[in-house]
């Protein structure tokens, strides 16, 4: 290869690709080179000759997408066992690539002809993208498909040891597979770290999509938010009262307190009364010990905040009746279990979307895919029927309603909605029921008086979940267009629009100080919104599909999120970072629910089990206990509950910390 054939190879290669500023600069170098009389020795570099002329080959031809990322599976594949698992994790961003390039050169028979060959080896982990990317036949797809868009504008991070990095690189430049390091080059963000590779089921976040700028979710985690509970709240008053004991324990102190004093009074100033003293003090501190949260010592007291957004006061009797369930609120643990109270609707199948139970467990609401929303009573279903079993079709165990044939039902049928009822919550007091629906709206309902109230317009596009406030008055929306957004019962107009997700929000969580929303959305993290500002305070990025429930702990402290491929992570909000991934469900995680004092965490899925966990248990495992042990946090549940072939849609711990549950009857009885 002669000087003339090495300048014209750069030549066309910077004009191919574009670089009008580098091809001037070059011919004004080669210029000034050749009066100078320096030219360029390609013979005594061989690895320069090569090179240029694998640069100047046409890289447009589809057969070296096939050959190059052929190469690199069979590679990866034939690796050591030691390095081969976290070599595998870079294969799918290249393979999704590698499609998406020839599709944009207009290639579209050979894409199709690559993705169908390689498809098969990601169809395990990735069969959700793989069939949305299935869809992308033209280059304006690319730029249409926001699932493809954000791809395209996207990096993935990975989390790789130094010396399987190192491997890698060396493979690529040795096989020259200039194509393979050019993608990896533009689409992926290698995060390196020393010590020895780890498996893939090690960390949840090993592979995750970021935005174009890396630094930007950790500038967002880096903000300060005030997670603790709020000021002169009931469960602060009660604290300070010292009213936690129920009044059986008042009462049995009180005359215990009686017994001693009249048993001090003949030994004034003696030894015994000093005794008797001391005895009575330990009984005191005992009690106080019982009635401690489980967590008190793991982790300092929550702080108290105040609350950003003006909130509806409780009416005195209501009030009372609360603070006497927190007094006889029953304390659990790893080994004090809740009782479980299991609803289950029948003749539902594909119909039902849906549940949704009152704080106390007394009203059942469903919705339902032919627009309606339907609560039942417990208490008349009860003393009807003797069983907590609610019917989908008119029966004759009913009230005084009449259905269409002139049956009674046993629900109450609430009808407003033009599309599926996607989601339905209670007011904290029971008397609201709220529900969304296809039709993009959300309507409020009166339990008192089995009437629509008000319908909110807002989203563009059906709307998925929606839940209230801890104190009511104020609820969150989320909705297919992306967004969420906050309403209060008294305005038609949302409050905030919340913005930000790349792809459906698909559930809504208001934290227990009403300051902050959680979101959880189709590409696969969670954020946690600032009610007062409207901007995004965390990121949280770990899971690998869709999130489909979130739950916020009692405390503030912490948030779980359930995603479809089962999975169950725990977050510490104050940090942004995953404490533990809580793996036991093999299916959909539908629904979460902390128990009142955060100890436990219960969760329903669509592999018709209610599990247990024990959060205590997994907060206080550190990273540093995960390396010694190699467990990395996966925590078994403390209890499966199997409920018969009933997916569970919904789970509720009430205010005395008993647990309710609903679901559906999987096969139509």
């Amino acid at each position: 290869m002669d000087e003339e054939q090495v300048v014209k190879f750069v030549e066309t290669y910077l004009k191919k690709k574009g670089f009008r500023q580098a091809e001037l600069a070059f011919h004004d170098e080669v210029q000034h080179s050749s009066k100078n009389a320096n030219s360029i020795d390609v013979h005594s570099d061989p690895d320069l000759s090569n090179l240029l002329l694998a640069i100047s080959q046409s890289d447009d031809t589809p057969a070296r997408y096939h050959e190059e990322y052929g190469k690199l599976r069979s590679w990866t594949h034939s690796s050591l066992d030691l390095y081969k698992p976290e070599l595998l994790r870079v294969l799918y961003p290249v393979f999704v690539h590698c499609y998406m390039d020839l599709v944009a050169k207009g290639h579209i028979q050979e894409a199709r002809n690559f993705f169908n060959i390689f498809r098969e080896d990601h169809e395990t982990v990735h069969s959700r993208d793989l069939q949305k990317l299935e869809g992308v036949l033209s280059p304006s797809h690319l730029e249409e498909m926001e699932f493809a868009h954000t791809l395209r504008q996207s990096k993935v991070n990975i989390k790789i040891s130094q010396y399987s990095n190192e491997l890698l690189m060396q493979f690529l430049r040795n096989t020259k597979s200039t194509m393979m390091l050019g993608i990896v080059n533009d689409h992926i963000n290698f995060q390196v770290s020393p010590g020895q590779p780890s498996s893939i089921l090690d960390d949840p976040d090993v592979v995750t999509l970021i935005g174009n700028n890396q630094d930007a979710a950790f500038q967002i985690n880096k903000k300060e938010i005030h997670w603790g509970l709020l000021e002169d709240s009931l469960e602060d008053r009660l604290e300070k009262a010292g009213g936690f004991l129920s009044d059986s324990e008042k009462t049995e102190e009180a005359k215990e307190g009686e017994i001693d004093e009249n048993k001090k009074r003949p030994a004034e100033g003696g030894k015994q009364g000093t005794s008797v003293k001391k005895t009575k003090k330990d009984k005191a501190a005992s009690a106080t010990a019982k009635v401690a949260r489980p967590d008190a010592n793991i982790v300092s007291a929550a702080p108290r905040v105040k609350a950003e957004l003006p909130l509806p006061v409780i009416p005195t009797e209501v009030e009372q009746s609360i603070l006497e369930d927190l007094r006889n609120r029953v304390q659990l643990s790893n080994s004090a279990l809740p009782s479980v109270s299991f609803y289950t609707f029948i003749n539902t199948h594909n119909s039902l979307n849906c549940s949704s139970i009152s704080q106390d467990g007394s009203l059942v609401a469903g919705g339902f895919s032919d627009s309606s929303l339907k609560v039942w009573d417990m208490a008349k279903l009860g003393q009807q029927s003797g069983n907590s079993v609610l019917q989908g079709e008119n029966d004759s165990t009913s009230e005084h309603v009449l259905g269409p044939n002139g049956v009674k039902r046993s629900y109450t049928l609430l009808q407003g909605h033009s599309g599926p009822v996607y989601s339905a919550t209670f007011s904290p007091l029971g008397d609201f029921i709220l529900s969304c629906s296809a039709d993009t709206t959300v309507r409020l309902w009166s339990t008192k008086l089995n009437a629509n109230l008000v319908c909110y317009k807002g989203h563009n596009y059906p709307v998925w979940d929606v839940q209230f406030s801890p104190l009511g008055h104020y609820f969150a929306s989320a909705s297919h267009d992306r967004t969420a957004r906050i309403w209060s019962m008294d305005r038609i107009q949302p409050l905030r629009i919340l913005a930000g997700h790349l792809s459906d929000v698909d559930c809504v969580q208001w934290h227990a100080n009403c300051n902050y929303i959680a979101t959880g959305s189709s590409d696969k993290t969670v954020r946690l919104w600032d009610v007062q500002s409207g901007e995004c305070v965390r990121i949280f990025i770990g899971h690998r599909s869709m999130i489909l429930s979130l739950a916020m702990s009692p405390d503030g402290r912490y948030m779980a999120s359930g995603d479809e491929d089962g999975t169950i992570m725990m977050w510490d909000l104050s940090s942004g970072r995953c404490v533990s991934p809580l793996m036991g469900h093999n299916s959909c995680v539908w629904s979460l629910a902390f128990s009142c004092e955060g100890s436990l965490l219960a969760s329903g899925s669509a592999d018709c089990t209610v599990k247990l966990w024990d959060v205590t248990s997994s907060a206080k495992v550190t990273k540093a206990d995960e390396s010694k042990s190699g467990n990395t946090n996966r925590l078994r549940s403390l209890k499966t509950l199997p409920t018969k072939s009933t997916p569970v849609y919904s789970l509720r711990f009430s205010r005395r910390n008993l647990l309710f549950a609903a679901g559906v009857l999987s096969k139509s009885v």
